[in-house]
């Protein structure tokens, strides 16, 4: 059967045989085996069949499928090409260095490529989807081949950093949707890379003491007092959570899954974390927060601050929880209820709570009737983010955490997110981005493709009555 054949199943069962590419050489004996010993531990594959099929035919769908088919081909196809050209003699792609820009940038791609193949999203105008799959498969397993479990070469091995738990989030994500594209030892890495990075999350709960590499897990300590003057610690305790309940629903079976599902529960706690759950007497998946929280992350009245400023961008960086409905109804479960925590103070914020404006009126940061945003205190990343809001609004609305909220959070989906499709439309191969000064940020083009990627999967989930939290 030809890789046009498998492909065109892809759409309702998943996927089929490998598709042939470089082989992967010249890794040492004991990166193999360790990788070998984990795929052995037990990635339970997706059961695409169970999920079902969905056409997205209805108008939030329609929107989130034309952002996704977009930023797809614009990222395995121009993109891709203009950023790999050669492989390397072991048979891998030149990731181009060990940092944010050459691990999580083509990490967010394989998520925005792999989400679009596998559901029937993907816009073959560019690059044909035998072709894709080949780049797809070559971006995840490099990634993962890098990582310091599989690789013991320091000027190419990444890991143990800041931010290495979310490029592994996305890295592992990309490769479960394409597990069947994958062979045993790309498997094997893939396994390695995420439980070496959730293991590093697992202890800690005072404001330090977060994974090896020292992240801190709140900005203010109980008493109020701040650690991180201006730098709410919730999207970093969130994005440490997504690889914990990643690796937890891809290996439910791994000796260390009750850890990672435990350790996931309390990051989602902290993240969202306000001075008001420090005194209530709620209890969430069996954690009281009132006396395990030793800090906070976000104000009562739903703010958060980052850069020094009350930053709406970070705000909605709760997405990464919210995402977790996708992520464990993949595996046929219901996430933790803790992904929820406070979601709804925070959506309120948004568009409801009155800040100063420099006219001397009040604004809301959500502006009446309209895409645009009001940022009370500045936006130090650019202009133009309506997918950033858009995407969290079809999230707040898919999981009923607007209520009480006027207007609902599915009017503001429409809003921003045909405003991004209205950015999209200035350009013939799917970017979303012109001037620098729209979004400065250099991953811009990914990160859009990864929230639509992420979005489309948790739409695919709802529609099929599988987004499900306990």
């Amino acid at each position: 059967m030809t890789s046009s054949h498998r492909l065109s199943r892809r759409h309702l069962l998943g996927f089929s045989a490998a598709v042939g590419a470089a082989s992967v050489l010249g890794l040492p004996a004991a990166a193999r085996a360790a990788g070998t010993a984990a795929a052995a531990g037990g990635v339970v594959p997706i059961d695409w069949t169970r999920l079902g099929s969905y056409g997205a035919d209805d108008a939030a769908g329609r929107r989130v499928k034309a952002i996704l088919a977009g930023s797809a081909r614009y990222l395995i196809g121009p993109w891709y090409a203009g950023t790999y050209r050669s492989y390397l003699p072991d048979g891998y792609i030149d990731l181009r260095g060990t940092d944010e820009r050459a691990i999580r940038l083509p990490a967010m791609a394989a998520v925005a490529a792999t989400t679009a193949l596998v559901t029937g999203v993907y816009d073959p105008r560019t690059l044909s989807a035998a072709n894709a799959t080949i780049r797809t498969r070559n971006l995840i397993r490099t990634i993962a081949a890098r990582h310091l479990a599989n690789n013991t070469n320091p000027a190419t091995r990444w890991g143990n950093v800041w931010q290495s738990a979310l490029w592994a989030y996305y890295t592992a994500l990309a490769g479960w949707l394409f597990w069947d594209e994958l062979d045993d030892q790309e498997r094997g890495h893939l396994a390695a890379m995420t439980a070496w990075e959730a293991d590093r999350l697992t202890t800690g709960n005072d404001v330090y003491l977060i994974g090896t590499s020292g992240e801190q897990l709140y900005e203010k300590r109980r008493d109020g007092t701040a650690v991180t003057p201006g730098d709410s610690k919730a999207e970093e305790d969130n994005w440490n959570a997504a690889v914990l309940s990643l690796a937890e629903a891809m290996m439910p079976d791994h000796p260390r899954a009750a850890v990672w599902a435990r350790r996931n529960i309390e990051l989602l706690l902290a993240a969202a974390a306000c001075p008001a759950d420090l005194t209530g007497g709620e209890t969430i998946n069996g954690i009281e927060l009132s006396t395990w929280l030793q800090g906070t992350n976000i104000a009562d009245d739903g703010t958060l601050d980052n850069h020094h400023i009350l930053h709406p961008l970070y705000m909605v960086a709760f997405d990464q929880s919210l995402y977790e409905g996708f992520v464990y109804g993949l595996a046929g479960r219901a996430a933790p209820r803790a992904a929820l925590h406070n979601i709804t103070r925070v959506y309120s914020a948004l568009v409801d709570l009155p800040f100063p404006a420099p006219d001397g009126t009040m604004k809301t940061i959500y502006q009446p009737r309209s895409g645009e945003i009001y940022y009370p205190e500045g936006n130090d990343w650019g202009t133009h983010f309506p997918f950033y809001f858009g995407n969290f609004d079809l999230l707040v609305s898919l999981t009923a955490q607007d209520t009480g909220i006027d207007p609902a959070a599915a009017s503001w989906e429409r809003l921003h997110n045909e405003e991004q499709l209205g950015m999209m439309a200035r350009f013939d191969d799917g970017r979303t981005y012109g001037a620098s000064g729209e979004n400065t940020y250099y991953g811009r083009e990914h990160r859009i493709g990864a929230m639509a990627g992420q979005a489309f999967l948790t739409l695919h989930l709802a529609r099929k009555d599988k987004l499900r939290f306990t």
